[in-house]
């Protein structure tokens, strides 16, 4: 290869890389869909770890605090990229009065469940009849 065509190609690799990077991280936010023969779809992180909501909580407004954050840690992400089907403009930030951000999804405050250990685990559906995957 000549010294002139390497100097167009280093650039060019390298903006590759950064479109690449940039999908790469992109998907490190994204939330999808999920399925379970027996409960339905149900929303999952990037990762594929199940989200809940709280039947306690308001549009808007978590009432789960202290204690219930450690069995139930917030889920947050600056920014979400909405995927297979989902809707961007369904999710959003609050500020919890703990002074915490956490991403909502059609106003209901996302969490997760320690209980679940690997992607697609659902241990949290049910649980005390206030605590449910979130059924797109």
């Amino acid at each position: 290869m000549r010294k002139t065509s390497m100097l167009y190609a280093i650039p060019l690799v390298l903006a590759l890389a950064l479109v690449l990077a940039g999908v790469a991280s992109a998907d490190h936010h994204a939330i999808k869909v999920s399925e379970d023969a027996k409960i339905g779809k149900f929303l999952v992180d990037a990762k594929g770890m199940t989200l809940y909501l709280f039947k306690k909580d308001s549009p808007g407004k978590s009432a789960c605090a202290g204690p219930c954050v450690e069995k139930w840690p917030l889920y947050y992400q600056e920014a979400v990229m909405a995927t297979s089907g989902l809707k961007a403009e369904d999710f959003a930030t609050i500020a919890r009065e703990d002074g915490k951000k956490q991403t909502t999804y059609k106003g209901m405050p996302l969490y997760y469940y320690v209980g679940d250990k690997k992607a697609g685990d659902t241990a949290g559906q049910g649980v005390g009849g206030v605590w449910y995957i979130v059924n797109p």
